[in-house]
């Protein structure tokens, strides 16, 4: 794994040498534009429209727009200088239950391993933090940009979650036609529960699959090799406007296959058990 971070984690007066990983990794297909015309890779060229040619990294500055072709320009040493001291800290302001925080905060998941000199602290923050089921809210630094972070355990490693900051996530509230009030059918509300039930399961990661990038990947190898990519038809859906009967035909489908008896065999089977039975007095009374 390449390290992406050093620093520390603070709580308290105690500090946990740490270096930073990415937990996760983007398996998207990357593809290039391409001019069909003569199948060559385009370039995006930063051009300025005014001078009417290429423009170099070098003369490239940050301006925000504050009105239509108004900006207001900062120097990239400017803006490092506003963000404050950038310290190499994870600073842990408060301790929480996970459950109190929505999903919707989370961004991205890093894990922490302790540096040379840190691994005894490292596994007394992990220890603790299991042992109270704790996990911590920090703030963290990182390429310039502060961040709120929640510290937890993963396995046996301590991993950190970027998350949003409470003015960042929208309200609900901005959702058009949302309903005022739950009324719903009593019938159809016990077979939604019903239906729940029969798909309620432990979480179990490895079998979901990304069958779109399988499907990309299986058409790549096709066209290297020449073949056609043969795309699969489209399954018929049909059109249930009736809700009662949608959920009717989803309990059907989900509901456990129970084998039936051959005709006959559950007859021979006690008649077997009858013959046995027989068999077993006789011996015994003999």
């Amino acid at each position: 794994m390449h390290t992406v971070w050093k620093g520390a984690i603070s709580f308290g007066l105690v500090h946990v040498p740490v270096k930073m990983f990415s937990a996760t990794e983007d398996k998207d297909i990357s593809m290039r534009m391409i001019h069909k015309d003569c199948n060559t890779p385009l370039n995006f060229v930063r051009k300025c429209q005014h001078c009417e040619r290429e423009v170099e990294w070098g003369e490239i500055v940050r301006g925000y727009e504050y009105e239509p072709g108004s900006f207001v320009l900062f120097e990239k040493d400017e803006l490092e200088k506003l963000t404050g001291e950038i310290t190499k800290e994870i600073k842990i302001l408060d301790f929480v239950d996970l459950s109190d925080i929505d999903p919707v905060y989370f961004q991205k998941t890093y894990y922490l391993a302790p540096n040379e000199t840190g691994a005894g602290a490292y596994s007394l923050l992990l220890e603790a933090m299991r042992q109270t089921g704790k996990i911590g809210i920090a703030k963290v630094s990182i390429r310039s940009k502060s961040s709120l972070a929640a510290i937890r355990i993963i396995d046996r490693c301590i991993a950190m979650e970027t998350i949003f900051y409470p003015d960042e996530i929208r309200s609900v509230e901005h959702v058009p036609n949302l309903p005022e009030q739950s009324n719903v059918n009593e019938k159809e509300l016990e077979m939604a529960k019903l239906l729940i039930g029969q798909l309620a399961t432990k979480f179990e990661p490895e079998k979901y699959k990304d069958d779109y990038r399988s499907a990309v990947l299986h058409a790549i190898e096709s066209k290297v090799s020449g073949q056609q990519v043969r795309v699969a038809p489209e399954p018929h859906k049909a059109n249930v406007i009736d809700l009662m009967a949608a959920l009717q035909a989803s309990l059907e489908a989900v509901k456990p296959v129970v084998t039936e008896p051959t005709p006959g065999t559950t007859e021979k089977a006690k008649a077997a058990k009858t013959r046995k039975g027989k068999a077993k007095t006789k011996e015994t009374i003999g």
